[in-house]
């Protein structure tokens, strides 16, 4: 049975719903919920790390992690130790609670200083390099792992490559056949419903703009991704979703030579949200609009109704088998044009607001 990385949020019916599945989940990861440690979401809950870790205690099984990877931090943070003293000091708190197990974090310069400040919370966790290092070669994998052993934390016991792989089985074959040679004791997991474009263009951007408000800039990157990025990119051409290297629940069993894991995102539009996905996951099926099922095209199950069990049974053979030249195939937009249906415009009913 391939287990899950899920998002944990501190809310009690979706605590519940945790525990109800404890048997299917290997491990969380979560924000800090501190507005001084950035991670790769915009802040959205502030939360002191007593009340944290009372709510972490209450899913006792699956190993913690905490989300300290936003891709880059203010240049002056690495060399204050105060500041870096406040990160490790909550860690420390957790630590000692015994509900974390590790961090995930992308910024390298930043997980070396959060070592040289305190060692020995370094030494007690593992540093897992986050998905977007964007790790898709076993090179790139090896070369980040080296930087988690040079730095003094412990090494990782999983390890979630690029989303890319999901859509390239021969060199996601190869990869994980290396790094069960090399790292014997780490699992590989894949991301499933992040829902984003193929090799996303603006990702590198994107990311750089998360972390930029962070640091106080004013930054709006919903209005940016409307206007001119990804939101943009799919109302003009909402075929190209199927091109998005999801997992679905009904292929998620098909990774299971390849892979341990599969992870969960969507941590940032509530427990709903991700009730409804780890249900699809346990249970390897779902029937409802495809976009619903995915973190950043959420928005899209507004615009079309995409029923995920009407794709064809040789979904996934078509999509793990595509050179990507999507002008010379036309497969996803004859798929979509089949099933997809537009929804008509609503307005919202503000009565009773």
């Amino acid at each position: 049975m391939m287990r899950l990385d899920v998002p944990f949020v501190p809310d009690e019916a979706y605590i519940r719903f945790l525990n109800d599945r404890r048997e299917h989940i290997h491990s969380l990861h979560f924000s800090l919920c501190a507005a001084d440690v950035p991670d790769a979401r915009h802040s959205f809950r502030v939360m002191d790390t007593e009340t944290l870790a009372d709510h972490l205690r209450q899913v006792p099984g699956p190993k913690k992690y905490a989300l300290l990877n936003s891709r880059f931090h203010r240049p002056e943070d690495y060399f204050a130790p105060a500041r870096l003293r406040s990160v490790t000091d909550r860690l420390a708190l957790l630590l000692k609670a015994g509900v974390l197990d590790g961090i995930v974090c992308t910024d390298a310069y930043f997980l070396q200083a959060l070592s040289d400040a305190d060692r020995s919370v370094a030494s007690a966790l593992e540093a897992v390099p986050g998905i977007n290092c964007m790790a898709d070669t076993f090179d790139k994998i090896v070369a980040v792992l080296d930087g988690v052993a040079a730095s003094g934390f412990r090494m990782p016991e999983k390890f979630i490559p690029d989303r890319s792989l999901n859509r390239k089985l021969p060199e996601l074959a190869d990869i994980s056949a290396r790094c069960g040679a090399a790292y014997p004791g780490m699992r590989l997991g894949l991301l499933a419903n992040e829902g984003c474009i193929w090799q996303c263009p603006f990702k590198p951007a994107h990311d750089a703009h998360i972390a930029l408000s962070h640091t106080g800039v004013a930054v709006d990157t919903f209005e940016m991704n409307r206007t001119w990025g990804c939101m943009r990119y799919f109302r003009d051409n909402p075929h190209m979703l199927l091109r998005s290297p999801f997992i679905r629940p009904e292929d998620a069993a098909r990774y299971a030579d390849h892979a341990e894991l599969i992870k969960i995102c969507g941590r940032t539009l509530g427990p709903a949200f991700l009730m409804k996905v780890i249900t699809a996951y346990t249970e390897h099926t779902f029937t409802g609009n495809l976009s619903a099922l995915l973190d950043t095209t959420t928005w899209m199950a507004d615009e079309y109704d995409l029923p995920n069990h009407a794709l064809p049974a040789d979904f996934f053979d078509r999509v793990t088998s595509c050179d990507q030249l999507c002008r010379s195939c036309g497969y996803c937009q004859r798929l979509f044009d089949a099933h997809a249906r537009k929804r008509p415009f609503r307005l919202r009913d503000l009565r009773g607001e």
